[in-house]
């Protein structure tokens, strides 16, 4: 791939940049601004350097169509505040390659930066239709002299912003991108051992692939979150009202025959008798759930245990919490993992989405880490050994 190096001089270019400013937003008050500041380097570099700089993102499902709850008009405002001890001026274009736009990158002066509205608010985005795709990447096309692909977010996705443009204009990884893949390819790639993955979040068949590609690679695979009632059903244990996914059990009860000691499982849960923060929380051990509770978390030992194996590894790759960490009486099983984390002798990677929200919320910051993904599906898919089509795209002429 391209760095923006190779794309030589760009004082007074236009420079197209997709970027990934997907952050959680409610009332217009952005929840979590790390995918913004990790924006900010490949900016900062673009707009030193003299160029223009128009800025394309999606925010959320907008569906097609425009949709107040899912304008990029506060993220604009946060993008400007960021920017402004860099002396880096934002504006804000109100549609994604209308007349605002073209008025919008008319006026851009060299060091400045233009954010698009929403690109998901055009439906031709995430067509399946090339021809419909490429109609709009060639107005986006239109407005800039060259590409940088800096959303590590979105490039597993084939839309127009990410990988159609690329193959309209001359075309560059941006530094994020460029430090995604450098660390991934250290979790793939002889990573340095023991190597010891962390897999969270609600559904099993969400991690189906990642699983089958890291058992062969990891050391050792923890396994928390909704997820591990299915792993804990699948060996005749009783989960209540637990999450579970009855539809792959066979595949469970098969990871847990091939992998040997390598799948390690919580030996406690926290449960309740609801999906609420204030409803009573106990700690049982994991063969014994009451059949009317649910899991909500792992429970203290196990996350005394999960920390214990993170502590000796060389590589750790975490992906999904342990427990419902937006409630304190559920949080415990993730802080006591991230903890750990911070204090691995080697890589630690913290997967992107929720994981990354987790960190924050639980007050570590991002560099107590080796590194914080931006790209919680890329990530995984990346790790599951698919081609990404934004990045392949990169490697076209």
């Amino acid at each position: 791939m391209k760095t923006i190096e190779d794309l030589g001089d760009l004082a007074g270019q236009r420079v197209l940049v997709r970027s990934d400013l997907n952050v959680p937003i409610k009332d217009a008050v952005i929840g979590d601004d790390g995918r913004i500041r990790a924006s900010l380097p490949t900016l900062v570099k673009l707009a030193k350097a003299g160029a223009k700089v128009i800025v394309t993102a999606h925010l959320g499902r907008p569906k097609g169509k425009p949709n107040p709850e899912f304008t990029l008009a506060p993220v604009a405002q946060r993008l400007g505040e960021l920017l402004q001890p860099d002396g880096i001026t934002v504006h804000f274009a109100t549609d994604v390659t209308g007349d605002a736009a073209q008025s919008a990158v008319q006026d851009l002066d060299e060091g400045e930066v233009l954010l698009l509205e929403n690109v998901r608010y055009d439906p031709r985005e995430e067509s399946k239709d090339e021809a419909e795709r490429g109609a709009l990447a060639e107005e986006l096309a239109a407005l800039a002299d060259v590409f940088v692909s800096d959303g590590f977010g979105v490039v597993h996705r084939k839309q127009a912003s990410v990988y159609d443009v690329a193959r309209k204009l001359p075309h560059a990884a941006g530094g994020l991108v460029l430090a995604e893949v450098g660390v991934l390819k250290k979790l793939t790639e002889e990573p340095a051992r023991p190597y010891v993955v962390v897999l969270g979040g609600a559904k099993v068949s969400d991690k189906l692939a990642v699983i089958d590609n890291l058992l062969a690679k990891a050391d050792k695979l923890l396994i928390g979150g909704g997820m591990v009632f299915t792993f804990l059903k699948a060996q005749g244990h009783e989960v209540g009202k637990s999450l579970l996914e009855e539809d792959q059990l066979d595949v469970v009860r098969g990871y847990l025959k091939d992998a040997g000691d390598k799948i390690v499982l919580p030996t406690d849960i926290v449960v309740a008798p609801e999906f609420k923060g204030d409803s009573p929380a106990t700690v049982v051990a994991a063969d014994a759930i009451p059949a009317d509770q649910l899991g909500l978390d792992i429970g203290p030992d196990s996350g005394k245990a999960f920390a214990a194996e993170v502590a000796d590894a060389k590589t750790v790759f975490w992906n999904g919490p342990m427990g419902v960490f937006e409630m304190a009486a559920f949080a415990g099983g993730t802080k006591a993992v991230a903890q750990a984390l911070t204090e691995v002798d080697g890589l630690s990677v913290v997967g992107g989405g929720d994981s990354a929200a987790a960190v924050r919320q639980l007050g570590f910051a991002d560099d107590a880490f080796g590194h914080i993904s931006t790209g919680g599906g890329a990530s995984l898919e990346y790790l599951e050994g698919k081609e990404l089509p934004g990045l392949a795209v990169l490697e076209e002429d």
